[in-house]
């Protein structure tokens, strides 16, 4: 019995190292078989990747918790200690607290000049927000475009082949050839199912960060507003963080 145990143990790397070669001769071969627009659509599906993983990391950095954000920078504008928020603010590298603090460093100013300042913020900061994302757009249409084409591709190379074929082996080259045409079909669909989950992923984090940014940054404005005639107790001359190196 201890013997069997002792078999089965060492024979297990084994089994499992033959079932592993195997899945990836079946990839190669499925691969292979879908012809020359497999490659095209794998290699646009791994573009797609690499910029949803660029796009998650970006987002990571550009996202903060606006609500306690703005609650600490409240506290700090009514306590006329402008400066203090101007701090907290440059002491992250995401996106809202760029946005408040060009609109903080005008405290003293009229409310039209705050929000000019916010707003000018607000224009350069986009661009970083809205970054490659018409690209995972683009990738999921033309990897099921590209399923589509080889597909075609396929389906009028099998016909062909069948045109010349004797009729014992018709049904089955035909059978084939359509099999090895669906590849296409099957890859540029997974790529774009794929491709399109982590796009409506990303958009909800676009959309939350660009979303707080407008929000908070009105009622930074309106704070200010009204707290406009007291003494903020600032110099005016801090410098605005590299946001580049948040990209």
């Amino acid at each position: 019995m201890e013997q069997t145990m002792s078999q089965v143990a060492a024979t297990a790397p084994i089994n499992e190292a033959i079932a592993n070669t195997s899945l990836i001769e079946d990839i190669a071969i499925f691969m292979n078989d879908g012809g020359v627009f497999m490659w095209i659509i794998l290699a646009i599906w791994i573009f797609g990747i690499l910029v949803t993983l660029e796009r998650f990391k970006s987002y990571a950095v550009f996202d903060t918790k606006g609500d306690s954000l703005m609650n600490m920078i409240k506290k700090h504008v009514l306590l006329n200690n402008v400066q203090e928020a101007i701090k907290i603010c440059s002491s992250s590298k995401a996106l809202l607290p760029y946005v408040l603090k060009s609109g903080l460093k005008r405290a003293n100013q009229s409310k039209e000049q705050i929000q000019d300042a916010i707003e000018s913020s607000m224009l350069e900061v986009q661009p970083k927000i809205e970054r490659w994302m018409g690209y995972l757009q683009l990738v999921a249409n033309i990897s099921t475009l590209f399923g589509l084409l080889g597909t075609i591709q396929g389906l009028i190379g099998s016909f062909s082949a069948v045109a010349t074929a004797d009729p014992a082996s018709k049904a089955k080259l035909l059978a084939i050839g359509i099999s090895t045409a669906m590849n296409t079909t099957a890859l540029g669909l997974l790529s774009a199912i794929t491709i399109m989950i982590a796009y409506q992923v990303l958009l909800s984090k676009h959309d939350k960060i660009t979303g707080e940014i407008e929000e908070y940054s009105v009622k930074l404005i309106d704070l200010l507003g009204t707290k406009k005639g007291g003494s903020f107790g600032m110099s005016g001359n801090c410098e605005a963080p590299d946001i580049t190196k948040a990209a």
